[in-house]
C-alpha cells in the first residue's frame, strides 16, 4: 500500500483489503504502520491509537501475545474513501489456548491512498486447536486457501 487510490472500485477496494491482509500477516509493525498516516487514529476494541508511533507499540504488544497469527480479511462495502471489512485471524497464547477473533473494520483513506482512520470491533472465541481453519506456514496468506466466505464464517 498506499496504491490503490480512492475513489475504489470494487476490484481496487478488493485489491486494498487483500494489501492490508498481507501486510499484518507480516506481523511487521514497522512495516504495517507505513501504510497509516503519521496522524492516523483507531479505535482498537477499547483502546485508541494516534500516530504511527503508537501504531508500531500497539501491536508490537498485540504479536507478543497473539502467537502464530493468521488472519483473512474480506470486503464488506465501499464508497469513495472508505473501505468496510470483516475478518478473522487465530492465534494462540503463551500457554497454548488457540482463539479465533472475529471483527470488523471501517477505514478511511486519505488521497494518496494512506489509511488516516481505522475503527475495530473484535470479540475473541476459545477454540480447540483440532478446531483451527488457518493452516498456511506463518506470513501471507497463499492465494489457494479459501477466503472467509468459503470457510462459513
Amino acid at each position: 500500500m498506499p496504491a490503490p487510490l480512492p475513489p475504489f472500485t470494487h476490484e481496487t477496494a478488493t485489491q486494498k483489503v487483500r494489501l492490508a491482509e498481507d501486510g499484518w500477516n507480516s506481523r511487521d509493525p514497522q512495516r504495517v504502520s507505513l501504510v497509516y498516516t503519521p496522524d492516523s487514529q483507531w479505535r482498537n476494541r477499547a483502546e485508541f491509537v494516534t500516530g504511527r508511533a503508537e501504531i508500531v507499540a500497539f501491536l508490537t504488544r498485540k504479536w507478543a501475545k497473539e502467537l502464530d497469527y493468521r488472519l483473512i480479511k474480506e470486503l464488506w462495502a465501499f464508497t469513495g474513501s472508505r473501505i468496510a471489512v470483516r475478518f478473522a485471524y487465530e492465534w494462540h497464547d503463551d500457554s497454548g489456548n488457540w482463539f479465533r477473533s472475529y471483527g470488523n473494520e471501517n477505514w478511511e483513506f486519505d488521497a494518496e491512498g494512506l489509511m488516516q482512520r481505522r475503527f475495530a470491533c473484535i470479540n475473541d472465541l476459545p477454540i480447540k486447536e483440532s478446531d483451527r481453519k488457518f493452516h498456511w506456514p506463518l506470513g501471507r496468506r497463499p492465494d489457494e486457501h479459501p477466503g472467509l466466505s468459503d470457510l462459513g464464517l
